[in-house]
């Protein structure tokens, strides 16, 4: 068929109905938005959790409440005064937070007795509120090599390794971008981040892959996934750009992206961790859609 022929061709058949042309050439149904103004019930082939510091101007009672409504599993990055809250509305909490900030690290050895310390007491409170990941993060370069924040990251993580697996607890380092939220922060590409995992040698140490942060740093994320899932202990949301709601609004397809975490063979949560910009349960609602792939 030349090209003349084939364009009249297709103009007279889209005349006639409306169709929707795959990248394989081949017709297939309009897409039709899903209704995301009711409860819903979300596949437990991939379970969806909530980061409560998104939703700072709603109680934390009333979050879990609209979280299980909604079909969630889990509230999660919740202080140890707020671990229990969860489950009076059946929900878990997936991550608690952990004994160290954002800025201040493991790449520092100065740090290590007293992360230490501190871990050594959360770690089995965490376990007893049945909490499978504790969230620990690099810390800030300020001038130290890439390979010396490795270094010093899995001497310090081994030292709470023991206990940990003794525990059945998971660490979870987060790769954080440091383009736009979190200057200067180590632990900011996945290969960084995958080398730190190597090092420390535990099943029960993984990176918390952040699928807003390494859209910014690297991108080619589904790839990424792929490639190194085998090192990745959970996953975040957020739009690209501004961090706000996982619509078409932003330049991520997550239904694609939760299909290959799943193809993985994942079998741990989604965090949602964008930052409403319109009603907060709205978008809470239309990201459990969006994601239950």
């Amino acid at each position: 068929m030349h090209r003349r022929t084939a364009v009249k061709t297709i103009a007279l058949t889209a005349a006639a109905a409306p169709v929707i042309l795959s990248s394989t050439g081949l017709a297939q149904e309009p897409h039709t938005a899903p209704d995301t103004t009711g409860p819903i019930s979300i596949t437990p082939r991939l379970k969806q959790s909530v980061c409560r510091w998104c939703y700072g101007g709603i109680k934390l009672d009333d979050l879990c409440a609209h979280a299980a409504e909604i079909g969630l599993k889990s509230v999660e990055l919740l202080s140890e005064s707020e671990w229990h809250i969860p489950g009076k509305h059946g929900l878990a909490c997936a991550v608690a937070n952990g004994p160290n900030p954002i800025q201040k690290g493991w790449n520092r050895v100065e740090h290590h007795d007293e992360f230490v310390k501190e871990s050594e007491r959360l770690l089995p409170l965490v376990k007893a509120a049945g909490i499978p990941n504790m969230i620990v993060f690099s810390g800030n370069r300020a001038g130290l090599s890439d390979s010396d924040g490795i270094k010093y990251c899995i001497t310090g993580l081994k030292r709470i390794m023991p206990l940990a697996e003794s525990l059945g607890v998971t660490v979870i380092m987060e790769l954080l971008n440091s383009k736009v939220d979190h200057k200067d922060y180590q632990c900011d590409r996945t290969p960084w981040g995958v080398r730190v995992v190597q090092g420390v040698g535990s099943d029960n140490f993984r990176l918390l892959y952040d699928i807003y942060h390494m859209q910014i740093m690297e991108g080619d994320v589904i790839r990424t996934i792929r490639d190194n899932h085998q090192y990745i202990g959970h996953y975040h949301t957020g739009g690209v750009p501004g961090r706000r709601e996982i619509d078409e609004s932003q330049e991520l397809y997550y239904p694609a992206i939760c299909r290959a975490i799943i193809e993985t063979g994942y079998t741990g949560y989604l965090g949602q961790e964008f930052i409403p910009s319109r009603d907060a349960i709205t978008s809470l609602r239309q990201a459990a859609h969006t994601c239950d792939v």
